[in-house]
């Protein structure tokens, strides 16, 4: 099997790993609690995102792997988290805490959509060594962040819809 082969395998498998994962377990739960609690637990989740400046970190990945790539998404990861940082410090100043809470996941879904896109570009499905011991990011750790960001939209759309019926 190539390189290429493998490493997307290994993405859809994962993605239909936390989808049943999410769907059985982290969605009930979070459709239990309030809006603020729910958008605290994914912020909390989001919190980790600094771990992407591994990226940039001489000997964790090949020399090989493209610098573009690499600055970008280390970069925006670590943007990334400074944004559930900052909701999770303002959860009790609503005005502060909801416009972070949108930020956050627009944010946070644009980065790993470009890092989905720049990979392409510099054809990493079919050189994924370069990743090193990065690999368990793109595969592990970042389709579960796209279903929160998905999650958390669909959470934000169900509330402003339920306000407008209001």
């Amino acid at each position: 099997m190539s390189t290429e082969t493998l490493f997307r395998t290994h993405l859809v498998l994962d993605y239909v790993a936390w989808l049943l994962c999410f769907g059985a377990y982290v969605w009930p739960w979070l459709r239990s609690m309030d809006r603020v609690a729910a958008h605290s637990t994914i912020a909390t989740l989001h919190s980790f995102r600094f771990f992407g400046l591994v990226f940039i970190l001489p000997g964790v990945v090949s020399p090989n792997l493209p610098a573009g790539f690499a600055m970008f998404a280390a970069y925006g990861d670590f943007a990334t988290w400074v944004l559930p940082m900052l909701s999770r410090l303002t959860v009790r100043i609503r005005p502060l805490f909801w416009p972070f809470v949108l930020a956050l996941n627009l944010v946070g879904a644009v980065d790993l959509i470009v890092d989905y896109y720049n990979a392409i570009q510099v054809g990493l499905p079919a050189h994924a060594e370069w990743l090193n011991a990065t690999y368990a990011i793109p595969i592990i750790y970042v389709p579960l962040l796209m279903i929160a960001h998905i999650a958390a939209f669909y959470l934000l759309v169900r509330a402003s819809q339920r306000q407008a019926a209001a």
